[in-house]
């Protein structure tokens, strides 16, 4: 097959073994979170029709997709939102006891941690868990944003954003202009050290708010609760509906039905058939409310697909195709009350058109209009700021130079100037593959040399250690303490790191963040805005991969806006799967010799076929060809759904590894899982055992206790993943299983994603044809609608 590499002889030779006949068959279902066709807003497809048709929760369609972000890959989206369910009936969305009772129903850990993000019990009542104390660090967050709203429309005093040496200046002037120094003594005295010499005790946790999500008061619950009842939904909805609304949340769903739309997972055909139910007559399409909510779930919709905003024209286009009589009245109707928020970004032109004759003088650029919800808003724009303030407050000249450029000159090429290019800036860009990452690593050790407090993060635990074993022996987090390795959540959580000062910041000099791309825009204002002044940022990773699961193209966007220096790898990764994923990067799928199975093509013609496959590689022919067990071995695939899915395929690969009754939740012990306690983190493992507490987990190493009511929301079996749920993984053998329905889901970055999974060995299981190689050619990453670009130009002078 032209641009497929394939082994010599029969195709799947070799490790896969030869190729079983099978019937020939059209291919199965479509593959999970493929795009879908618009429906008609009065009349939904099947697809649109939510979980009142699918018995499931809700994925935007394409409909949505087009002006409310649509998803750059099945899997990017999944990431973000549940995986979807077969499609059981065709129930019209307008009964709404059975489209709510879906709602309430969460078919992933990642669209249900959206709404109730999960609690991990580790059996240590005293110290919280990962999740509560990355939940209490996020809440923290949004206070700070709250404060940053009011600050914005408060007087501002002067100098009261300065920082660093323009605010020691302020006050010298201070001091003079109120006598409490001479002029000479003012200005004379030496500047404070730029970090103290004992280095502060280790926090582990950086906020003392209790951490967990509020509890509605009984009454509040049972109020709402009643309305539920009374508007046909499901009342297993009222604590989240109680919490989400506040004091009186009763009467406000009974004046605001549509308010049903808060709840992450509900569509607003159900939303209209609840409100039919309180309403009556009153209700109607043209109903002001209704305009309102239809406008932020739109918005929250985008945010799932990576959008921190939306071009007016495509919010009204797709309200229009919401049944939505007037789309420019509810946007505005949004903003007058607060819900969402309006931005004019003047366009970048390089060369503006030269002015007609006629023109008035001082005629204002163009500009784009953006609406957004406040907390992606907001969280972007602190982002901003923070990493200008990052930019701009490492002293140029602090006496190390001389020691910077001998451990540059005893780096290799791309390490070296990577190490210069931290020596004079605060913040600067590395983009490679798996193997630039020693280059990060002879960077933290020349800092460390240097007597600077280092410290890496990653996306997950497999990517710390990996990069731990690359780090030179005295860098090791066991043998240095100001040193180590954490993820990027147990960073910010206060579970792991250096710990922080009394101010909240960071106790660190120099912090390399790898897996960059990975990085939010909520993730990156925290990760920035934890950084003490004078403090070095490396953002280092693939620009290939697939982007982040949650709002913004961080990493993309600072690439493209050369703000700060960015240093390209020249470090190859190596061998036919380092070769074969050099290629897919520049939109070719080349032939790579493979003298050692390193790369096998198993072709296959059906889903069915695909599954047997699979299940044949993992268990029986990669072990007994390379010796890679089975526990080694990650299968990826494109979305949960359809006959070659993830669950599909996990319960071949459970059945045949180890077979069970499922006796905890349909698990048993030894079962490999993924767990998901946030959206857009999937942490593999495997099961222990279970017991009145929940479901024992080993996670990298670490047990971790999930409470049995969670057990279902949070935890799937985990021979099986999406590409996204894998990103920032590797493993010693991957097999990418790409069944016929999977076709439409395909792009560049999802191969490209999923090839370089595989660290020793690739076997692809191939029922794609033709899709494969266009895909990687032509289909490109979904454009995202972001302002961090523009934001981030009054931050710096000039391009660095």
């Amino acid at each position: 097959m032209d641009g497929v590499p394939e082994t010599e002889g029969t195709p799947g030779s070799g490790v896969a073994g030869d190729a079983e006949s099978s019937a020939e068959g059209t291919p199965g279902s479509e593959a999970a979170g493929a795009a879908e066709g618009s429906a008609d807003a009065a009349e939904p497809s099947e697809a649109e029709a939510g979980p009142a048709a699918r018995g499931d929760s809700a994925t935007p369609s394409e409909s949505d997709a087009e002006a409310a972000a649509e998803p750059e890959s099945v899997d990017q989206d999944e990431a973000a939102k549940p995986e979807s369910v077969d499609q059981d009936d065709a129930a019209k969305p307008t009964e709404a006891k059975t489209a709510a009772a879906a709602a309430a129903e969460p078919e992933s850990a990642t669209q249900n941690d959206a709404a109730e993000p999960e609690s991990v019990d580790q059996g240590d009542a005293a110290k919280p868990t990962e999740a509560e104390a990355e939940l209490a660090a996020q809440r923290v967050e949004r206070e700070r944003i709250e404060r940053r709203k009011a600050e914005k429309q408060a007087p501002v005093e002067a100098g009261a954003k300065l920082s660093g040496t323009a605010a020691d200046l302020l006050a010298a002037v201070r001091a003079v202009e109120s006598g409490a120094k001479p002029v000479a003594s003012a200005f004379s005295e030496p500047p404070a050290p730029r970090r103290p010499a004992p280095e502060p005790e280790r926090r582990p946790e950086p906020v003392a708010a209790p951490a967990g999500p509020a509890v509605p008061a009984a009454g509040a619950v049972a109020g709402v609760r009643a309305v539920l009842t009374e508007g046909g939904a499901p009342d297993t909805l009222a604590p989240q509906l109680a919490a989400l609304l506040g004091d009186g949340a009763d009467q406000r769903l009974r004046e605001d039905p549509w308010q049903l739309l808060r709840v992450s997972g509900v569509r607003p055909e159900q939303a209209d058939g609840f409100a039919r139910a309180l309403l009556g007559a009153e209700c109607g399409p043209d109903d002001e409310r209704r305009g309102r909510a239809v406008t932020v779930w739109l918005l929250e919709q985008a945010a799932l697909a990576g959008h921190t905003a939306l071009e007016v024209a495509a919010l009204t286009t797709a309200l229009a195709q919401r049944a939505v009589p007037d789309p420019d009245t509810a946007v505005q109707s949004a903003l007058a009350e607060g819900e969402v928020l309006v931005f004019q970004d003047a366009l970048d032109t390089a060369a503006p058109a030269p002015e007609a004759e006629g023109d008035e003088e001082g005629a204002e650029p163009p500009v784009r209009v953006l609406i957004g919800l406040e907390r992606y808003a907001l969280a972007e724009e602190s982002l901003a700021d923070a990493l200008g303030r990052v930019m701009n407050s490492v002293p140029k000249e602090d006496g190390s130079a001389a020691d910077w450029e001998r451990a540059a000159a005893s780096a290799g090429r791309s390490a070296a100037e990577l190490i210069r290019a931290v020596a004079g800036h605060g913040l600067v860009l590395h983009t490679g593959g798996d193997a630039s990452r020693a280059e990060a690593a002879a960077l933290l050790s020349a800092a460390r040399g240097l007597g600077l407090r280092t410290w890496a993060a990653a996306h997950s635990r497999i990517g710390c250690d990996r990069f731990t074993a690359r780090l030179a022996p005295s860098d090791g987090p066991q043998r240095e303490p100001g040193t180590g390795v954490s993820t990027v959540a147990g960073l910010l959580s206060g579970t792991e790191g250096p710990g922080r000062d009394a101010d909240g910041a960071l106790v660190l000099d120099l912090l390399v963040v790898l897996d960059a791309p990975q990085l939010d825009v909520e993730t990156a204002a925290m990760l920035a805005e934890s950084l003490p002044d004078g403090a070095r940022l490396v953002l280092s990773g693939d620009p290939g991969v697939l982007w982040s699961a949650g709002p913004g193209r961080v990493f993309a966007d600072l690439l493209a806006a050369r703000v700060c220096p960015g240093i390209a790898s020249r470090t190859p990764d190596p061998g036919p799967i380092g070769e074969l994923i050099s290629g897919i990067g520049v939109g070719e799928l080349n032939q790579v010799e493979a003298p050692g199975k390193e790369v096998v093509i198993v072709p296959v013609r059906d889903a069915g076929e695909a599954v047997h496959r699979t299940v044949q590689l993992v268990a029986d022919s990669v072990p007994r060809a390379l010796g890679v067990p089975a526990e080694q071995t990650q299968v990826i695939t494109p979305g949960h759904g359809g006959a070659a899915g993830t669950r599909a395929l996990n319960a071949a690969l459970k059945e045949r590894l180890n077979p069970g009754p499922g006796r905890f939740g349909g698990f048993d012990p030894g079962d490999r899982i993924a767990y998901s306690p946030a959206p857009g983190r999937t942490l593999p493992g495997r099961v222990v055992k279970a017991d009145a507490d929940g479901l024992h987990l080993e996670i990298s190493g670490a047990p971790v206790v999930v409470p049995k009511e969670r057990v279902e929301q949070s935890v799937r079996h985990g021979w099986a993943l999406t590409a996204h749920q894998a990103v920032g993984s590797r493993w010693p053998a991957a097999v990418v299983v790409l069944p016929g329905d999977a076709a439409q889901a395909l792009t560049r970055p999802w191969v490209y994603t999923a090839f370089g999974l595989a660290e020793r060995h690739l076997s692809v299981v191939h029922g794609v044809e033709q899709a494969l190689p266009r895909a990687v050619a032509e289909v490109t990453a979904k454009p995202r609608t972001t302002r961090l670009p523009v934001l981030l130009r009054p931050q710096v002078p000039a391009a660095g």
